[in-house]
C-alpha cells in the first residue's frame, strides 16, 4: 500500500463497526456520563482537546523528522486552539481537565515516527465521528452559533487528515512501514472505541445502536 487515499480507506473499512458506534448518539452518551446536557457535552470536550493539544506537544517536542515535527507542531496549536475555545463556553470559569482519553494514552505509546502518523490519521478518523455528535448536540438545543463554532473543529480534522496523509507519503519508505502506519491508526481507532464500550457497560447501557 502506497497511496494515502488507499490507506484512509482501508483503515476506515476495516474499522467500520468502530466508527459507526464511536459516530453515534450513545458516543455522546458516554462521553457525559449520561449526562446530555451542554456543560458536560463542554467539559467532555474540553477534556479531549486538552489532552489533543499535549499530546501533540510532546511528540513535537521529541520528534527527529523535521516534517513530521512541523506537522504535529501545527496541530498541536490547532488543538490549543480549541481547548481555549472551548475553556471560553464553559460556564465554570475554573473547570481543570483531568481526564486523559484512552485514545490519548495509546497516542502517548507511539514513539516512532511512522507509527505516530498512522496513530494520528486513526485519531482523526475517530475524532470526526465524535464531533458530528457534538454538532448535532448543539444543533438540537437550537444554538446554531455555537453548533458553528464545533463545525469550524471539523475543518480543521479535515486539514489534519490532509496533512498526515501527505506525511504518510514521506514517512513511510516500505511496505513495511505501511503496514505498522496501518497498525498504529488501527489501534488508535480500537482505544477509543474499547473505551467507550467499557464506559456504556460500565452504566449499563448496550454499545450496540438502537437500529
Amino acid at each position: 500500500m502506497t497511496d494515502p487515499d488507499a490507506f484512509v480507506d482501508t483503515v476506515s473499512e476495516d474499522n467500520q463497526t468502530a466508527l459507526s458506534r464511536l459516530g453515534s448518539s450513545k458516543s455522546l452518551y458516554a462521553d457525559t456520563g449520561g449526562e446530555i446536557e451542554t456543560e458536560p457535552v463542554l467539559e467532555a470536550t474540553a477534556d479531549a482537546e486538552y489532552a489533543a493539544w499535549q499530546t501533540f506537544r510532546e511528540w513535537a517536542d521529541d520528534e527527529a523528522d523535521d516534517d513530521a515535527r512541523a506537522a504535529f507542531e501545527t496541530t498541536a496549536a490547532e488543538e490549543q486552539e480549541h481547548y481555549e475555545t472551548v475553556d471560553g463556553e464553559l460556564a465554570d470559569d475554573g473547570y481543570e481537565p483531568d481526564d486523559v482519553p484512552a485514545l490519548h494514552e495509546y497516542l502517548r505509546d507511539q514513539t516512532d515516527t511512522v507509527s505516530r502518523v498512522g496513530a494520528l490519521v486513526g485519531r482523526i478518523l475517530a475524532s470526526q465521528r465524535s464531533k458530528d455528535q457534538v454538532v448535532g448536540y448543539f444543533v438540537g438545543d437550537a444554538d446554531p452559533q455555537t453548533a458553528s463554532l464545533f463545525r469550524s473543529f471539523g475543518e480543521d480534522l479535515d486539514d489534519q487528515l490532509e496533512r498526515a496523509t501527505a506525511l504518510l507519503e514521506t514517512v513511510c519508505e516500505s511496505d513495511a512501514d505501511w503496514d505498522r502506519a496501518a497498525e498504529a491508526a488501527t489501534g488508535s481507532i480500537q482505544a477509543a472505541y474499547d473505551e467507550y464500550v467499557e464506559t456504556l457497560e460500565g452504566m449499563g447501557a448496550n454499545p450496540k445502536p438502537v437500529c
